[in-house]
């Protein structure tokens, strides 16, 4: 008894029809890892924007810190400059009891009083200096509760994030897997022209079924003649208005119901009604 070995139609090989059922089961596997990134929803750029608020505020913090440091080391400065005053201002005075002539005297006056002048002025720089002291202390203990705030709430949204992923990698992995099974069944030119449509579409849908004599995808009419294209599978048929390469749904597998010969009976029924009234 022999075996029969099934052969494998290459993928440039394969009918039009086996290459829209391939492309179609493709797009169900990525929409499917679609909605298991919706269900992170928010979560991964929540965290990213916490990490930067963060950074942001350590790189805050240090700065201010260093200008604490700087403004510490200009009133330690001051200060110096005040002791240095205050010993000139002693030393003049004490040679003003032994002055020779009036030049003498004015010139150790001058002396004292541009002393005098210098300590006043140091004291205003150290005033302003203690006032922006204290906002820079104010402001660090501010922007280090803000950050312990923000590092808490960056932990609570990881582990949210964390125990979602946890939950659907296995899920994910297998889906990925198949995805990459399937690429390898489909026309490579074809691929290339999907993957290009579905990273411009905003529901990243680069194939869709006719529903209601619609593009499944921006819901334009799709005029009969085309529609019977898209039946026939004899060729690549895509939405002329926004570019989605379009399928039978009977060959999707899907199941669409015949609402407007529904709504057509309804219509009839009722007038009906209203003639037997």
């Amino acid at each position: 008894m022999t075996k029969e070995t099934k052969k494998v139609t290459s993928p440039t090989e394969m009918t039009v029809e086996q290459k829209l059922k391939s492309l179609y089961k493709y797009q169900t596997v990525l929409s499917k890892i679609d909605d298991i990134r919706t269900i992170r929803g928010e979560l991964p750029l929540e965290v990213q924007d916490l990490e930067d608020e963060i950074e942001g505020l350590g790189a805050r913090i240090a700065r201010l810190q260093e200008d604490l440091k700087n403004v510490n080391s200009d009133i330690n400065r001051w200060n110096e400059d005040k002791i240095q005053a205050q010993t000139a201002i002693e030393r003049c005075k004490s040679h003003l009891d032994n002055v020779r002539n009036n030049r003498e005297y004015d010139s150790l006056s001058k002396e004292i009083e541009y002393q005098e002048l210098e300590i006043q002025l140091r004291d205003k720089k150290i005033r302003e200096a203690n006032d922006f002291k204290k906002n820079c202390e104010s402001s660090i203990k501010e922007n280090l509760e803000t950050r312990e705030e923000r590092q808490g709430d960056l932990e609570a949204k990881r582990s949210e994030l964390e125990e979602i992923i946890a939950e659907t990698r296995v899920e994910e992995d297998n889906l990925r897997d198949e995805a990459k099974i399937l690429e390898s069944t489909i026309d490579y030119r074809l691929l290339t022209s999907f993957k290009r449509i579905r990273k411009n579409s905003h529901n990243g849908l680069g194939i869709v079924y006719v529903q209601r004599d619609a593009c499944g995808g921006c819901f334009n009419k799709i005029p009969p003649q085309r529609q019977l294209d898209v039946r026939m599978h004899k060729k690549i048929i895509v939405c002329e208005y926004c570019g989605r390469i379009l399928i039978d749904p009977e060959l999707a597998g899907v199941q669409i119901e015949n609402t407007a010969e529904e709504e057509k009976k309804t219509t009839r029924r009722r007038r009906q009604t209203k003639k037997a009234e």
